[in-house]
């Protein structure tokens, strides 16, 4: 008996790095829905496997990385023939969540995003820090490929560091969110959380279309998400809001009309940045608040009991 739970382990591991390259490769195709095109490489405003390769490291531990590299090089596969200079692109994929993974374990962060503390790790340290690696790996295997000019490269490397990056603060709380579902049980509420996905919906279409600078009026929905529903409100706003003003910006209509195409990239991911960072890090300070409350509440409780049973009617009874 021992010899077969102990002979499930390895079995279990294929799967996990099997389940986590098709996952892998799934959001590589969502991401490639919404695609930038500079001197023929191809670059995303969100690319959403990153946030998937790190949730799934911080779920099953650094020993899945093959699965994040089997899935690199399925996306490569779907966008154009693998060489072998790809394989610099797959190790940077790689490298820059095992490093994020590496950073967040170092602070203690806790995937419950119970803390603003851990709010803080992932937007500095799950992010904009270790992405630098596949942006950089990327842009300059493209570069020294000749798939991409000099004058393209600052405009390339930002792009693949902003995606993967947005890939990160994105889609990693919305899936962490996601583990641990919590439904609303009360019909005002869930009446109130259908609401608040339309109305986001809806103003995000108008004010991504419009030709009057209006993005500004999401950041209110992106509040009461986070006021209301922490991460499980805040984070499906937050990506909603990001993937409707990709599609207005790619087909350059609203605010993101008659701009360069560097221009549109520096706006829109500027909006996405703020729209997850407001939405990420007020959250988990209203989560670490209420908990604060309930741990004063519980204390209060217990003190309670403990004068009661030292007062006089307790010891009568």
């Amino acid at each position: 008996m021992v010899r077969t739970l102990e002979g499930r382990g390895p079995y279990r591991t294929l799967l996990r790095i099997l389940a986590v390259a098709v996952l892998y490769y799934v959001g590589g195709r969502l991401g490639l829905l919404q695609q930038v095109v500079l001197d023929g490489a191809v670059v995303t405003p969100l690319w959403p496997p990153t946030g998937i390769a790190l949730v799934c490291l911080l779920r099953f531990g650094a020993g899945i990385w093959p699965g994040i590299a089997l899935g690199t090089y399925l996306a490569i596969e779907r966008i154009s023939t693998f060489q072998a200079a790809d394989l610099i692109i797959v190790a940077g994929n790689v490298l820059a969540p095992l490093c994020a993974y590496a950073l967040l374990r170092r602070v203690g962060f806790r995937p419950q995003l119970d803390r603003l503390r851990d709010g803080l790790a992932l937007v500095f340290l799950g992010g904009p820090a270790p992405m630098l690696i596949s942006a950089t790996t990327g842009a300059l295997t493209l570069l020294l490929t000749g798939n991409l000019t000099g004058a393209r490269f600052w405009p390339a490397w930002g792009a693949w560091w902003a995606g993967d990056t947005m890939g990160v603060l994105l889609v990693a709380p919305l899936l962490l969110a996601l583990r641990r579902p919590r439904l609303p049980v009360d019909p005002y509420r869930a009446a109130e959380a259908v609401a608040l996905l339309v109305t986001a919906g809806a103003v995000t279409v108008v004010t991504t279309h419009s030709s009057l600078s209006l993005l500004f009026l999401v950041f209110p929905l992106l509040i009461w998400a986070a006021v209301r529903f922490q991460s499980a409100g805040s984070a499906p706003c937050a990506l909603l809001v990001s993937v409707l003003a990709i599609s207005a910006a790619t087909d350059r209509d609203g605010p993101f009309a008659r701009h360069t195409l560097f221009e549109v990239m520096i706006n829109l991911q500027a909006l996405n940045g703020a729209a997850a960072l407001t939405g990420l890090l007020l959250s988990a300070m209203v989560t670490e608040q209420n908990h604060i409350r309930q741990r004063i509440e519980q204390v209060c409780e217990d003190l309670a009991e403990v004068v009661a049973r030292l007062s006089p009617d307790g010891r009568g009874r």
